[in-house]
């Protein structure tokens, strides 16, 4: 007779097996010059594809050499941070415009704008009954697993799913734009109701409110907003629309899109990267290393004391001993990400109306002490500087944000670069994805069961 604990003990055995089985010698990595991580020894990028999307630039060559400069983030040839300060010269949300130009590669005129914001809004309503029956009645605990099941069941609901053509590929991914908001907010509602034991609101959400009005609306149960916490979140998404075809989950629909699957088999692994704690996942590293530290250090104003404990986290004997100061490093910016300046400006705007300037200055100071804690501590000789995951949490929290929702707002406002990338794949792309694998192993005569011990 079975039993969890027969069970445990077989998965255990297997788990054993897997070990002693699959570790590689690091140093062949070296014999055999391999990538890893698709990564040069210098720390670049292996070139595996060309783009017109987005560019992540944190570095020059010279002669062979990196060398350090400030961060930039480009969409589509523009300097993010243009994009930004257009919206607030009109007093408009910003990431509709992004959105269009990251799929069409083009800045929209105002009609333009204004017919695609409103085409959006058409399609954030949720198709008849795919709330009840694909998210009342399987809900998740974790809310990105089921925005990518949303996802995939949104190819059910399409009447023509498989049609690759650009034109049916750019309306499939218009109409998930739209609806990851709402698949989010809903997915967060049921997780409240069958996994909190709290109460579940459900509303619609409305056309003429930009997504991160919509977003606000629909996570909270008296539907109301401030216009500064719309306008920060609508910054983070303009932020977190697109980071270059490298990244993990671009690349991911890259891959899987190489392949000739449908739009959502490509969207739903991207999501699946996403939610890895080593990417978009990042930021609730963050939040629980600050809940750590702010139990730890009693006087956030003290730069002493905060160095002190940050060392101890660095040589792995507090927090979670992984020797990781999270939100600080990224595989390209070295000397500023221009996605954490940006935020970290209006994350004060917001810790002044909140009165959380206290919280705000300790973050401050774990970002001016950090790099040098980390370049000491690890022999480093890497310039490091704070990333965007460093304050999303922090502005999360002040909106009030569930951090069950922090990842899933990374999701909603990437799936426009990862549209932009599969129209791009079907456009330019044309060749399976089929990297190299050497294989270690040596060959073995075969032992015939009867005679296996």
């Amino acid at each position: 007779m079975r039993t969890d604990m027969t069970d445990s003990f077989i998965l255990k055995k297997l788990a054993e097996m897997a070990n002693n089985n699959d570790p590689i010698n690091p140093d062949l990595y070296t014999k055999y010059d391999v990538k890893r991580g698709l990564r040069n020894a210098n720390g670049t990028g292996v070139l595996v594809g060309l783009t017109r999307i987005g560019d992540v630039v944190g570095y020059e060559m010279k002669d062979g050499e990196k060398i350090a400069i400030p961060g930039k983030l480009i969409y589509r040839g523009y300097n993010v941070e243009d994009l930004i300060n257009d919206a607030e010269i009109n007093n408009q949300f910003g990431y509709e415009q992004c959105a269009y130009l990251l799929l069409f590669g083009e800045l929209p005129n105002k009609n333009q704008l204004s017919a695609f914001s409103d085409f959006l809004g058409e399609c954030r309503v949720l198709p008849p009954n795919f709330t009840e029956d694909m998210i009342m009645k399987a809900p998740s605990n974790d809310i990105m697993n089921k925005i990518a099941r949303g996802v995939l069941a949104s190819y059910s609901y399409d009447k023509n799913p498989e049609d690759r053509s650009v034109e049916n590929i750019i309306r499939q991914c218009i109409e998930l734009i739209a609806r990851f908001s709402t698949l989010a907010a809903y997915g967060y509602q049921a997780k409240r109701r069958y996994y909190d034991d709290k109460s579940m609101f459900i509303h619609n959400p409305k056309p003429e409110l930009s997504t991160a009005e919509n977003f606000l609306r629909l996570i909270r149960s008296d539907k109301t907003y401030t216009k500064l916490e719309a306008e920060l979140l609508d910054l983070a998404l303009i932020l977190h629309a697109e980071h270059g075809g490298g990244n993990n989950s671009s690349l991911t629909v890259h891959v899987v899109s190489s392949a000739d699957t449908d739009t959502y088999s490509a969207i739903a692994a991207a999501v699946g990267s996403l939610k890895g704690r080593r990417h978009g996942g990042a930021n609730i590293c963050v939040v629980e290393m600050m809940d750590d530290i702010k139990s730890n250090v009693k006087d956030w104003s003290n730069e002493n004391e905060i160095t002190q404990y940050l060392t101890k986290i660095a040589k792995k004997e507090a927090f979670d001993h992984s020797g990781l100061i999270y939100g600080m490093g990224h595989a390209v910016y070295t000397i500023s990400d221009p996605r954490e300046i940006l935020l970290k400006k209006k994350a004060k705007e917001l810790a002044q109306e909140k009165g959380l300037l206290n919280e705000y200055q300790l973050y401050d100071i774990i970002e001016k002490v950090a790099p040098n804690i980390i370049a000491n501590v690890h022999n480093s000789t890497k310039n490091i500087c704070a990333n965007v995951d460093f304050y999303s949490g922090f502005v999360y929290s002040m909106l009030n944000i569930p951090r069950e929702l922090y990842t899933p707002i990374f999701a909603i406002s990437r799936v426009a670069g990862w549209s932009a990338h599969i129209i791009e794949e079907a456009v330019s792309g044309g060749r399976i994805y089929r990297p190299a694998y050497k294989n270690i192993s040596e060959e073995r005569p075969f032992i015939p069961l009867m005679e296996r011990k």
